[in-house]
């Protein structure tokens, strides 16, 4: 944020005469309005694009009553949840029950921050970026159980006591994943780990095809983020045919809206990780964003990131309406018994290649045969 403060001074003279703080500080604010802008008009879009894949998948329309093709249905689902009665059960914790929703939505928009959107366009670029992120999407599983708790709802219980368990079981191999690309970079920083995936290789500089073991990762990753963030076929906590609609049931109006855009949050989060750490970020396959001037190679890197990732919601989207719901039984044998041990496998066998081959992949070896 600093570089960037400076940047812009450098652009706009007139900004000199104003204190260094004061500057970057405007800049916070702004980049903070501008995540919050742009996480809220994606998870109402994403709703929409959630309901339009579904519908191709189910041989059927989807929405088309509101707008051309049905495009603004988001919109009205927005209005509708505003306008509705904010219901609260007579017998239920009113501070927990009000605090839940916010807790979710809060530990799913603040991840937003340390995305690296492009070359120059991350609203923070902490040292330690992976870590924070799992550090306050670990919050959602605070907001799951206070609410299923508060509703004083034998269901909502349930479905709360199930989700903290799912999260909890998850976060293990997802953060276990995320370590060969810290380990392949060299940093925790998610823009050092986008940098460390560029150059004239194109995307066979990316962490995907780096070793046989980054590949693994990235499978591993996509796979327990599924089931972190209740998506289908993991998606127990809110089993409407166990449990009505889990922990949120009791929920009505915008407090109910708040789970539904932390539930998307949740989603561009997973495939923002997945395009960072493993799809090369923001670079471009084979050309230089920085041969551009600044505002074309940011505006550059922005659509490929984006592209990226909106294609792996999209992925997650297909899985969502295509595989049929496990069992809690089988969802927990999944973590421990599988992914946790093929998780930590996998992290040694990083280390060992890079030990080995001195943080080599293999397209840098082919490279230096025929280079």
């Amino acid at each position: 944020m600093e570089s960037l403060a400076l940047s812009l001074v450098k652009s706009f003279p007139a900004l000199s005469a104003a204190p260094m703080w004061a500057v970057s500080l405007a800049l916070m604010v702004t980049a903070g309005v501008v995540v919050l802008v742009f996480a809220l008009t994606f998870e109402g879009v994403g709703s929409l694009v959630l309901r339009k894949v579904a519908g191709d998948i189910q041989a059927r329309i989807g929405p088309n009553r509101v707008g051309p093709n049905g495009i603004l249905q988001f919109l009205a689902d927005g209005v509708k949840l505003v306008l509705k009665e904010d219901l609260i059960p007579e017998k239920a914790d009113r501070f927990l029950f009000k605090l839940a929703p916010y807790l979710v939505f809060v530990g799913s928009f603040a991840a937003f921050v340390v995305v690296p959107f492009g070359v120059g366009l991350s609203p923070a670029d902490l040292n330690i970026g992976v870590y924070y992120v799992m550090a306050v999407t670990s919050l959602v599983v605070i907001g799951v159980m206070l609410a299923g708790w508060a509703s004083n709802n034998k269901w909502a219980l349930l479905g709360g006591m199930r989700a903290a368990a799912q999260i909890v079981s998850y976060e293990i191999p997802v953060g276990m994943a995320l370590i060969p690309a810290v380990l392949v970079a060299g940093s925790l920083s998610l823009q050092d780990i986008v940098r460390s995936q560029g150059g004239l290789l194109g995307l066979f500089g990316w962490n995907l095809f780096h070793n046989p073991f980054t590949f693994f990762s990235f499978i591993l990753y996509f796979t327990a983020a599924q089931a972190e963030t209740n998506q289908t076929p993991f998606d127990l906590p809110e089993a409407e045919s166990e449990l009505v609609s889990g922990y949120n049931v009791e929920y009505s109006g915008i407090r109910f809206g708040l789970f539904f855009l932390a539930e998307f949050g949740d989603m561009f989060i997973v495939a923002a990780l997945a395009t960072a750490c493993f799809l090369g970020g923001w670079n471009v396959p084979f050309f230089n964003a920085a041969l551009l001037p600044p505002l074309w190679g940011n505006l550059l890197s922005l659509g490929v990131f984006l592209a990226k990732a909106f294609l792996m919601v999209l992925v997650m989207m297909w899985v969502r309406w295509t595989l049929p719901r496990l069992r809690v039984d089988q969802l927990m044998r999944m973590s421990w018994k599988y992914l946790v041990p093929l998780t930590f496998v996998n992290l040694l066998g990083v280390s060992l290649w890079l030990l080995l081959f001195r943080g080599k992949g293999i397209p840098q070896m082919i490279a230096s045969v025929f280079g």
